[in-house]
């Protein structure tokens, strides 16, 4: 194994053990001093749904659950409104399928605004990791761990 990647893979427990020993926050009550890089999971009553990863934490947080956010924005309510709406598959095609059209939909976008409402609910946790590198490393670690339902690394 290269010893770059071994150095990376090293560090990626010890960071998720102090992920999960950062106490839970929600929407409204974000804490002033937060790092700028790093990792994030959504909790919803003790079940790790999301985890994700961040350059700029408070603007990240918002773009999941701000009344405001557009699905371009909030991928993570968007996964959301599909389960709920049953509407699972995608479509890259122009039309009633895509993430436009599905946004024109009204019982969809009643969905997603929904989602976005229930993620401001969920538990936030957060450690840093500026390294771009490790960063995208420890998602994958933490989303295993976690066993965190809605990420996925499919290519598009």
């Amino acid at each position: 194994m290269h010893s770059t990647f071994a150095k990376l893979l090293e560090g990626l427990h010890p960071k998720f053990e102090a992920l999960m020993q950062v106490p839970p926050c929600r929407y409204g009550n974000l804490p002033k001093a937060m790092p700028k890089q790093g990792v994030y999971p959504f909790t919803e009553n003790g079940n790790h749904l999301y985890v994700g990863r961040f350059n700029k934490i408070r603007a990240r947080y918002g773009r999941h659950c701000n009344p405001g956010a557009t699905h371009r924005m909030a991928a993570f309510a968007f996964k959301l409104a599909r389960e709920t709406t049953g509407r699972m598959t995608a479509s890259y095609k122009p039309g009633e399928h895509s993430r436009k059209g599905l946004m024109l939909n009204p019982e969809f976008r009643a969905a997603f605004d929904a989602a976005k409402a229930r993620i401001r609910q969920m538990d936030f946790r957060f450690v840093e990791e500026a390294d771009q590198n490790a960063q995208a490393l420890l998602e994958i670690y933490c989303t295993l761990a976690l066993n965190a339902k809605y990420n996925d690394f499919d290519t598009h």
